[in-house]
């Protein structure tokens, strides 16, 4: 059987196939050459991520060898053979002693990666809403993408910050950054008194509990027991157990043998009608516009604050502060620390 072709439809064919032909081939914008970009920026982003962690070996004065190079970037040996070959290659890194140390050019490569990515958490942390775990992946994506030139400009536009929000500190423009301190909270003895100066937010998996615990940069530890693999120490009067791989991703500074702050926090949510108090500070938790706002009515240290009323489901609570009556919910009072005053025997209740 022959099939008769309307001649319009064998020229609209024909066009299709040309213009399809020509997207795939177009030497700027074509499928190609964006599959091609694709790849390249994979490449850029895995040479990237091998920098940051090579330098961070370095950095803590970790030994740094194949295994655990495709072990932190999750590829195989064979996989980090090649993309180690072509860092040396591009006189990024070097070899002495079976293993990989930064050149100066690497060295300098890393240390922009890694500003950017500490700036890009610090805005996320002070300036936007996201919650806290998902700075990091954002980061991530964020530093193989951002110029230095963009990050200076973000830098000086939250206050050219030092450390980020895990207390890891943030590279100067020049590439400058202070010597390494402190050491894992897992190696600390029975009865010692520390601060923890910064959380690693990787594993994922590791940082969510540990988060979870409400530990932060900042806050003071005292080392209660260290057993069975095992660490048990208070922070802000709870007590807290970890396992020695968990507890190996907190840094601290030890302090000198001092009284250890061990009492719980009061937290305004457990102010009672016609108590009053005075407000001691705002969680390190409560981030960006959140803390913004609650600075904005006054939740400031040295605030008198009095529970007056609660509204008929029981949240928000109403507050003096300052002379008006603001509506906080629990969710917010959790947040604000407070010393409740002592009632003297001549008071009337409320």
């Amino acid at each position: 059987m022959i099939l008769n072709i309307h001649p319009g439809l064998s020229i609209l064919a024909g066009i299709l196939v040309v213009a399809v032909l020509a997207w795939a081939f177009w030497p700027k914008n074509g499928l190609f050459a964006l599959i091609d970009r694709l790849r390249m920026n994979s490449r850029r982003v895995l040479l990237e991520d091998a920098l940051k962690y090579l330098f961070d070996c370095e950095y803590k004065n970790i030994d740094c060898g194949l295994h655990s190079i495709a072990g932190n970037l999750n590829i195989s040996a064979d996989q980090a053979t090649k993309l180690l070959d072509r860092l040396r290659a591009m006189g990024l890194i070097s070899m002495k002693d079976q293993s990989f140390q930064l050149t100066d050019s690497g060295k300098s490569y890393a240390l922009r990666v890694i500003r950017v990515h500490r700036i890009w958490e610090r805005y996320l942390a002070d300036e936007t809403g996201i919650d806290q775990m998902e700075w990091h992946g954002a980061a991530d994506r964020k530093e193989h993408r951002m110029s230095a030139e963009a990050a200076d400009a973000l830098a000086a536009q939250i206050g050219n910050p030092v450390f980020d929000p895990h207390g890891d500190p943030i590279p100067s423009a020049q590439g400058e950054l202070p010597e390494h301190k402190g050491r894992p909270l897992s190696s600390l003895e029975e009865g010692a008194i520390a601060r923890i100066v910064h959380i690693e937010d990787e594993p994922h998996t590791i940082y969510e509990q540990l988060v979870a615990l409400g530990l932060y940069p900042g806050m003071q530890v005292y080392v209660l027991d260290v057993t069975n693999g095992k660490i048990t120490f208070a922070a802000d009067g709870e007590e807290c157990v970890l396992t020695a791989l968990f507890a190996a991703s907190i840094t601290v500074e030890e302090l000198p043998e001092q009284e250890p702050l061990s009492t719980k926090a009061t937290l305004l949510s457990t102010l009672k009608i016609g108590e009053s108090a005075e407000i001691v500070g705002i969680s390190p938790h409560c981030r960006g516009q959140q803390r913004r706002r609650l600075m904005d009515l006054g939740i400031v240290p040295g605030t008198p604050v009095t529970a007056e009323l609660r509204s008929a489901s029981g949240d928000p609570t109403g507050y003096r502060i300052m002379g008006a009556t603001i509506g906080i919910r629990k969710s917010q009072a959790d947040f604000i620390f407070i010393e409740k005053k002592e009632k003297h025997a001549d008071e009337q209740p409320a």
